[in-house]
């Protein structure tokens, strides 16, 4: 009896396990055919019971985790992972991505901190992988990208469904989108991936959601809610309408997943394009400009023809169909389209000569990158990959091309609040890159972020994002911009010691915003040296570091023209204080502002006096006789400089002395100033030793105002003949040049002119005897100011 039993236990196992192997077998048919839905509910099965081996169970719940994934399931995805992580016993080539897709799900979820801690995980498991490093750093502090939250209105548009709604485009005075709905009674085939029907264009006229009531971003009004559950289910309108005979494996860019509900949709929307939508997926689209041409994504399959790729997968590719007589005309593929790999998303450039869109194609730089192609001689050329600073590991997507020819689109693998993020672009020519931002939130949330529509300021536009219902369904929002387009600018300061380079706790930061009422303030470095403040856009700042027994530092800051809204950082180091014996300030620095050329006064100029001993700063604001007076220690020399808009000095060392007045004078546009002590040898064009340190101090004040532009002239005396003397005072101004270039002074701020024996500054013109001394004063070399800000 007892070996009975045994035997009957020994053969319920063996039936165990042959119905786990065969639940795990189909399971990975389902998934290996890309039907993760499916396949979700097998792996599931299989997990529930005990007779898998260890290896098995990592496996599957590998798998599983991955379908969750691709059905934009995060909570579950998390789930799974987390188990997965957790029975990982030591570092296996096989799981390392699952860390990533682990980290990814974490951060859809809102945790970024969680996340982080995984990223920081897969960083040193997949070293040549930068995006654990850069979500690392960005969700130790993620509030970065919520900056400017009340600077938009999102609006989400009674147009939405309970089915997927997503990408708009903008098409004669409406919208364009891409939806998963079907009209009436009309048959529902469904998208295996993950039970989502196919995808279909629609068309919305502008009035129709122009003034609509609207819900507000977190969820829909009560009786929004309430309209969608009374609307009756139709026959062919749920999800899971069985596939036919001519359904085989197909693959889009994220379709959005539709749960099985009832479908409410507007009276006022209508599919579009009429030929144009087929029985598998369409959108997103593009137009010219005129409207005429459309460009869209579409299965391969065209007229009639259905094709798969080697490995049995029907992909994407890009179609274009022109207008005629109200209708569009038959659909043309683009030249390069491929049956082995996916081609869409299509966005034209302003006028409509550039195409960019996302592909699959080998030899990118992750999963789905952009591309561009350019219409030349009518013909379409050769893709070329966006680059290394557009696409990264991830999936690079939805690109859209404002009227500003600046560029949008969505990614995983640049850092975000999680899923796809928008990032704003900036093309110096239409191909190159000169920034990329994420545009945080609200345009942004931790789910996908994708398919923008807007104008070159970015005041009005349209997105797709599927927040509204935990990442179940796509859905279109309208937002408005209610103030700047960067709500602040974040400054980090670090305050540290000159020579020991250690950071200054407790650091005076005394803040002015110049042009503000009651624009000071004050604040103090923590622990590490450190204080990170929020500053006005287009704005200018006066900051001033203080610390006792440090010299303070006094330098201004401006907001004004940056074209991003990135972190700024400022290092300010601080100087220690010399020990000096204190005196009594008994001495008085006077002086007068006075312009260079006619030595007039000048009114409001902004003077300050720099103590060369402890640093301090006094300044003054001159009256209408251009005078200004400090009262200062007689022991230390002072420099002396003056500040007013599109005027410029080159300052002046003093030392106080009884009745000593100092006379500064001021420079402006089209003014010349002669260059004391640069002179030449008879025939000759180099400057000369003596003349070295004339040109230094000229480096110096090219150096002090950045934005200066000077013309460099020079002279000769009066002997040789004219044509000889205006190519050696040619040579002499290159000359010139040639030094404040090697110098570090850009070529494009200097324009050189020789005007030989032209302009002498005494009568020692030909025929007229001159002393050496004489003709020496007019082989001279002069600045003329031609820009000064």
């Amino acid at each position: 009896m007892r070996c009975f039993f045994l035997l009957c236990c020994l053969v319920a196992c063996v039936a165990g396990s042959v119905r786990a192997q065969a639940l795990l077998r189909q399971a990975d048919r389902q998934f290996d055919n890309l039907s993760y839905s499916t396949a979700i509910d097998l792996y599931e099965q299989t997990l529930n019971r005990s007779e898998l081996s260890e290896e098995e169970r990592l496996a599957t719940l590998s798998k599983l985790g991955y379908s969750y994934r691709q059905v934009r399931d995060t909570q579950n995805a998390e789930r799974v992972y987390r188990i997965l992580i957790g029975q990982l016993k030591q570092y296996q080539n096989d799981y390392v991505p699952c860390y990533l897709y682990y980290a990814q799900a974490l951060a859809s979820n809102g945790k970024y901190k969680e996340s982080q801690e995984i990223y920081d995980r897969y960083s040193k498991l997949q070293q040549d992988d930068q995006r654990g490093k850069q979500f690392s750093k960005l969700y130790n502090d993620v509030s970065i990208l919520s900056r400017n939250p009340g600077n938009y209105k999102i609006e989400f548009l009674e147009i939405n469904t309970t089915q997927a709604e997503f990408s708009p485009m903008y098409y004669k005075e409406g919208l364009v989108f891409v939806t998963s709905k079907r009209p009436g009674n009309a048959l529902k085939r469904v998208f295996s991936w993950d039970h989502s029907a196919f995808l279909d264009l629609y068309y919305m006229p502008e009035a129709a959601f122009k003034g609509e009531t609207v819900a507000s971003l977190g969820g829909a009004s009560a009786s929004q809610r309430k309209k969608r559950a009374k609307n009756p289910r139709t026959l062919g309108e749920d999800d899971y309408t069985d596939p036919t005979a001519n359904d085989s494996r197909t693959v889009g860019f994220n379709t959005g997943a539709a749960g099985p509900y009832a479908t409410e949709s507007s009276s006022e929307t209508k599919r579009f394009g009429g030929t144009l939508n087929t029985k598998y997926h369409e959108g997103p689209v593009a137009f010219t400009k005129d409207g005429s041409k459309v460009f869209f994504t579409r299965n391969n399959f065209n007229k009639g023809k259905y094709r798969e790729s080697a490995d049995g997968i029907n992909k994407l590719k890009l179609y274009v169909a022109e207008e005629q007589k109200g209708s569009w005309g038959e659909a043309q593929e683009l030249p390069f389209n491929n049956d082995d790999y996916s081609t869409g998303h299509p966005a034209l450039s302003p006028n409509d000569k550039m195409l960019f869109f996302a592909s699959d194609r080998p030899g990118g730089f992750g999963g789905t990158d952009l591309y561009v192609s350019s219409l030349k001689d009518g013909k379409w050329s050769e893709p070329l990959n966006l680059g290394k600073d557009i696409n990264t590991k991830g999936n690079e997507m939805f690109p859209f091309v404002d009227d500003r020819g600046n560029l949008y689109f969505s990614s995983d693998g640049h850092p975000g609040l999680g899923d796809l993020d928008i990032f704003y672009a900036q093309l110096t020519d239409q191909t190159a890159v000169k920034s990329v931002q994420n545009i945080g939130e609200p345009l942004n949330s931790s789910k996908d972020d994708f398919g923008i529509v807007t104008d070159g300021a970015r005041m009005l536009g349209y997105l797709s994002s599927n927040r509204l219902r935990g990442g179940s369904d796509d859905d279109i929002y309208r937002f408005k911009r209610e103030g700047s387009l960067y709500a602040c600018r974040e400054l980090t300061i670090h305050v540290f010691d000159n020579q020991t380079k250690q950071p200054l706790g407790n650091a005076r930061l005394d803040l002015d915003q110049k042009d503000v009422q009651d624009g000071k303030r004050q604040t103090q470095t923590d622990g590490e040296g450190n204080i990170r403040i929020c500053l006005d856009p287009e704005s200018d700042f006066r900051i001033t570091a203080a610390m006792t027994g440090y010299q303070s530092s006094l330098l201004g800051f401006s907001t004004k023209g940056l074209s991003d809204d990135q972190p700024l950082r400022l290092e300010i180091p601080l100087d220690t204080v010399p020990i000096q014996p204190k005196q009594p300030l008994k001495s008085k620095v006077r002086g007068r502002i006075l312009t260079h050329t006619e030595r007039l006064p000048i009114d409001g100029v902004e003077v300050i006096l720099r103590n060369l001993c402890d640093s301090t700063v006094l300044e003054m604001v001159t009256g209408p006789d251009g005078s200004y007076e400090f009262l200062v220690d007689p022991g230390c020399e002072y420099i002396v400089e003056a500040l007013k808009d599109c005027m410029g000095t080159t300052g002046a060392r003093i030392s106080p002395a009884a009745n000593a007045t100092t006379e500064l004078t001021m420079f402006r546009q089209g003014d010349i100033i002669e260059i004391d002590n640069i002179y030449y040898d008879l025939d000759k064009w180099d400057i000369r030793p003596d003349a070295a340190l004339e040109m230094d101090k000229l480096v110096a004040l090219m150096k002090k105002y950045p934005a200066m532009r000077i013309e460099m002239r020079s002279h000769t005396d009066s002997r040789g003949s004219a044509v000889y003397n205006i190519t050696l005072s040619m040579n002499r101004a290159m000359g010139a040049v040639t030094y404040l270039r090697k110098n570090g002074i850009a070529s494009r701020r200097m324009k050189a002119t020789g005007y030989g024996e032209g302009v002498l500054l005494n009568t020692c013109k030909d025929g007229v005897k001159c002393t050496e001394a004489e003709h020496q004063r007019n082989r001279r070399t002069e600045i003329k100011i031609l820009q000064v800000e």
